[in-house]
């Protein structure tokens, strides 16, 4: 086979690889005969029968079938759910969890420089323990009304009794004993003050509005508001954020995409009453929430609509905090963040792709990239949280 020519693959095909490297979204890399092949399941340097799931024009899919040689990193997953035919949630469960956060730092490494063009190494924090850490969760019901998850690409419920990265005031066991409207989405989250609250479509099992206590801060969320769902993130990431906006009294502080206020709630009292605070998101749930976090602070203003429509209406600010949605927040709302002229941009990530594209925004716009840090948000995933600090480029 020449080196233009590769392997025509086929679904169900099973073939014998060495993986190579990971890859951003939770796959391992692999080629054979020329055709590359993102592999679930696996670790670098093993050696693995694949089985092929899907073909593409550029890159195929795959999930390991047995492992011949393995990875030191290798662990038995502790849910029994975690399989290629099972739930398609946790898709690290079979890594050590420090080797998971090892591999989370490479691909904020690859992302940055395939992405950006930046050498970037980050040290991905440890937040909390890797089971019983999540809060929230989204339960599907499957033909018969058993409760579950989606297995991975597909449309189809896999029925769980249990899951093993639900906090436990989330209740999941008694939750899968119930049985349901067939083809249900079942939102449930618990807060720290109320019991787990269940929405059905407009129907409410429990507290319609949950209270969260953050340090010294008291936030409302409703229904469909967001929260963090990692039961010791809003702590650390409020933290992060603080440390790096070092706002000062009399500040004018922009926050996007703000949500019900955690990150500029949590800077009111540092930007005293001779500052501002102006809050910009796009959901109405949010914004309602976040005018009773404020209560009656008169120096805060809050805008529901498009960040990127609203944004241009400002012309100045000493400190931007952003936390935008998984694809980030593109170029139109880069150069008016820059138009701002501020002296510390705060971003907050959920993609480390997303992230990298927007760095080399800023970075042509003349902010620096000075700090970045990762946190472990999601354990047994490969989802990864990034805060990071961009300041105005010195000119030498």
């Amino acid at each position: 086979m020449t080196s233009t020519e590769r392997a025509v693959l086929r679904v169900g095909q099973i073939i014998r690889v060495t993986i190579e490297k990971v890859a951003h979204g939770g796959h391992f890399i692999a080629r054979h005969e020329g055709a590359v092949i993102f592999v679930r399941h696996s670790l670098p340097g093993e050696i693995v029968d694949v089985a092929i799931t899907s073909i593409g024009s550029s890159f195929n899919r795959g999930d390991v079938v047995e492992v011949i040689n393995a990875s030191a990193d290798r662990v038995q997953a502790p849910c029994s759910y975690a399989n290629r035919n099972g739930c398609g949630g946790c898709d690290f469960q079979h890594v050590e969890i420090s080797a998971q956060r090892r591999l989370k730092s490479q691909v904020i490494t690859e992302q940055f420089s395939r992405i950006a063009k930046m050498d970037i190494n980050v040290e991905v924090e440890e937040v909390s323990d890797s089971l019983g850490w999540r809060t929230q969760t989204t339960i599907g019901t499957d033909k018969n009304g058993r409760a579950g998850f989606y297995g991975s690409r597909t449309n189809t419920i896999i029925p769980i009794n249990n899951c093993l990265v639900l906090h436990p005031s989330v209740n999941y066991e008694s939750l899968a004993k119930r049985t349901w409207e067939p083809g249900a989405r079942i939102e449930v989250s618990a807060a720290s003050t109320s019991v787990p609250r269940i929405l059905i479509g407009d129907e409410v099992e429990g507290d319609r509005i949950q209270l969260y206590e953050v340090k010294d801060k008291s936030y409302q969320v409703s229904p469909h508001s967001f929260w963090q769902s990692n039961i010791a993130a809003p702590e650390i990431l409020v933290e992060a954020v603080s440390t790096f906006a070092a706002v000062k009294p009399g500040d004018h502080l922009l926050d996007l995409y703000g949500g019900v206020g955690l990150f500029a709630l949590a800077l009111l009292d540092l930007v005293g009453p001779s500052g501002r605070i102006d809050l910009v998101e796009g959901g109405k749930s949010a914004t309602a929430d976040a005018a009773v976090n404020f209560g009656d602070a008169d120096n805060v203003k809050i805008y529901t609509g498009d960040v990127e429509k609203i944004l241009p209406r400002f012309s100045s600010a000493d400190v931007i905090i952003l936390d935008p949605p998984r694809d980030g927040a593109k170029k139109s709302v880069i150069e008016s963040m820059v138009a701002c002229a501020p002296r510390r941009i705060v971003y907050v990530a959920c993609d480390p792709a997303a992230l990298a594209r927007d760095s080399a925004l800023l970075r042509d716009a003349n902010y620096t990239l000075s700090d970045l840090r990762a946190f472990d948000l999601f354990p047994m995933t490969h989802h990864i949280e990034c805060v990071a600090l961009f300041t105005p480029t010195e000119v030498s």
